[in-house]
């Protein structure tokens, strides 16, 4: 089923290990070195290049600007921070022809930012919303609904039917361009359809090929209560919105893919970024004009992929939840929905202390995914050799430290932290060795499995 839009709008399975066996699952999270032999591995190790490499004849940037593979494929202001004033992310700094309309340097340190034209570009000084880069991970499980291909915060960022390949199309008009004409073949080359078929591969690629079967059988008396909030139709309702934690809803009546909802977050008072005094349009949602919608993105991988919501409001994942406690949502659309269909007339009520449970629960469920990505990445560097098994260990080490800050964050399982910050020092210490490399690679993988025993139990 198309979706017309003319304009711009912007724990372990049979299925991941077949994706690890093609080299993809592992190798797009790291920068393979050796092309696989495997068709579809090919395609996608082709796109993993586009995607970081290409620039399309533009100002510089890459997918990978936005989407940084050291970041979890999103932008943050404290990751912002630490890039070269030199990066391409800045080309609005430092190339006049970009310097009005194109991006808010303000903005995109302050809070991560980035402007977008998703009602056209007929008048870039008004028509413009501010928005955070979604993540592109476990795309497979959310990209796709009853109604069209949803892309974007708003479910149609891309132009035409919506899908991932139109979505690098818009993605090269709007944030690649060289002047704000945007005319194909002057200021940017568009992709081609070879280019976008890899393009779309590697991106569905990354992260989870499928959702999870909650409940899982969590330790932690705070984390279990989460699980049990996060799945009470009648108290936490998260579930309704997030089936399994996931980006697809069963709400009013039946399994309605990835949809959109108004939750009531452009309501919110006190928006961080408003309260600069910079411009920063009402950001309408779906449609042109839009109907005030923005879809589900998935929560297994949310935890360390803040800050949160389309326009990057919030900062922590209890703020977050907490989020919707408030009269922003319950007296939106979505929260009325709630409501009538609740015995009590109740949309969302947590206490503090629920809040924090159910955001506990997403961190450890997050935490898990990291844990299960960093011992893939570690079994598929024995394989390897020289940069290729140094990059897959790079890319061990960073998600296991977004294991830790996940869990230290929340005050999670310190015991499971202290086997992982183990596994990171054996990871760094295996990158170091040339003659210890294996024997230290599998005693990190030993230890990941150690700290995901605190966390789950295990057959």
């Amino acid at each position: 089923m198309e979706c017309a839009n003319p304009t711009y709008r912007g724990m372990e399975s049979a299925v991941l290990r077949w994706v690890v066996a093609l080299s993809c699952g592992v190798c797009v999270l790291s920068s393979c070195t050796s092309m696989p032999t495997d068709p579809q591995a090919k395609l996608i190790a082709k796109g993993k290049e586009i995607f970081f490499n290409e620039r399309f004849n533009g100002n510089g940037r890459t997918c990978g600007t936005c989407h940084p593979l050291q970041n979890n494929f999103t932008l943050d202001p404290a990751f912002i921070a630490t890039l070269p004033a030199t990066d391409a992310l800045f080309v609005a700094e430092f190339n006049p022809d970009l310097k009005k309309n194109f991006e808010n340097p303000t903005l995109m340190r302050q809070f991560g930012l980035i402007l977008e034209n998703l009602d056209g570009f007929d008048d870039l000084e008004n028509t413009f919303v501010m928005r955070g880069i979604p993540h592109v991970l476990a795309l497979r499980t959310s990209v796709n609904s009853p109604q069209c291909p949803r892309t974007g915060w708003s479910g149609d960022g891309a132009p035409g039917d919506g899908s991932l390949r139109s979505f690098a199309t818009g993605a090269v008009i709007q944030h690649f361009t060289r002047t704000l004409n945007r005319i194909p073949g002057v200021d940017f080359r568009l992709p081609t359809d070879e280019e976008l078929d890899a393009l779309q591969a590697f991106q569905l690629s990354l992260g989870r090929q499928q959702d999870l079967t909650l409940p899982l059988p969590l330790r932690g008396t705070v984390p279990k209560r989460g699980q049990a909030i996060f799945l009470d139709n009648g108290l936490g309702k998260c579930n309704l919105c997030h089936v399994n934690a996931g980006a697809t809803a069963n709400f009013g009546g039946g399994n309605i893919g990835n949809a959109n909802f108004n939750t009531g977050v452009e309501n919110l008072p006190d928006q961080p970024a408003r309260l600069t005094g910079e411009n920063v349009p009402p950001d309408d949602g779906l449609g042109t004009p839009g109907d005030g919608t923005f879809n589900t993105p998935p929560l297994v991988e949310a935890a360390d992929a803040g800050p949160f919501f389309h326009n990057n409001a919030i900062e922590t994942i209890e703020g977050a939840v907490a989020f919707y406690n408030g009269q922003a949502f319950n007296n939106s659309p979505s929260g009325r929905a709630l409501a009538a269909g609740d015995p009590n007339g109740i949309g969302i009520r947590l206490d503090a202390t629920q809040v924090v449970s159910v955001a506990a629960f997403l961190r450890v469920v997050n935490t898990l995914e990291n844990i299960r990505q960093a011992i893939a990445l570690l079994e598929s560097s024995l394989d390897t050799h020289g940069m290729e098994a140094k990059e897959l260990l790079d890319r061990a080490m960073s998600e296991t430290g977004d294991s830790i800050r996940v869990l230290e964050g929340g005050g999670l399982h310190p015991e499971a932290a202290a086997r992982l910050q183990e596994a990171k020092r054996l990871t760094k210490k295996a990158n170091r060795s040339i003659f210890f490399r294996r024997k230290l690679t599998r005693e990190a993988i030993e230890e990941q499995q150690r700290a995901r025993a605190f966390l789950v139990e295990t057959s």
